[in-house]
């Protein structure tokens, strides 16, 4: 089984914070960097103030699916860090990934459809 492109590292994550910039809606915000790869990798970030574990790991696995399932729309060569909002916590999966694809066209990271 093929492993999931995740960001792991908290000086990845903190360098992506630091140096690029954000966009946001009511429940999620994301930063993305551009690279050299030809691959997209994600790393997801739900805080404690969201809810328990439980309701954590929900937002994990939808934003997760949300990036698996449009990633072939995606341009190549990006780190995307999803912060997600205390407001996703009520959401359903497409209002997730309605917010997640209006964030992609904000940041220009949609490839043009044909």
């Amino acid at each position: 089984m093929k492993r999931f492109p995740s960001i792991k590292k908290n000086s990845d994550f903190q360098n992506i914070y630091r140096t690029e910039k954000s966009y946001a809606n009511r429940q999620l915000v994301i930063y993305v960097r551009r690279t050299d790869d030809m691959g997209r990798r994600i790393g997801i970030s739900v805080s404690k103030k969201v809810g328990n574990s439980v309701v954590r790991h929900h937002l994990t696995r939808l934003i997760r699916e949300s990036f698996r399932l449009n990633q072939e729309s995606l341009e190549t060569g990006l780190d995307i860090v999803v912060v997600a909002r205390a407001a996703a916590k009520e959401a359903e999966y497409k209002t997730i990934e309605r917010a997640f694809l209006h964030l992609c066209g904000l940041h220009n990271i949609l490839r043009e459809s044909k």
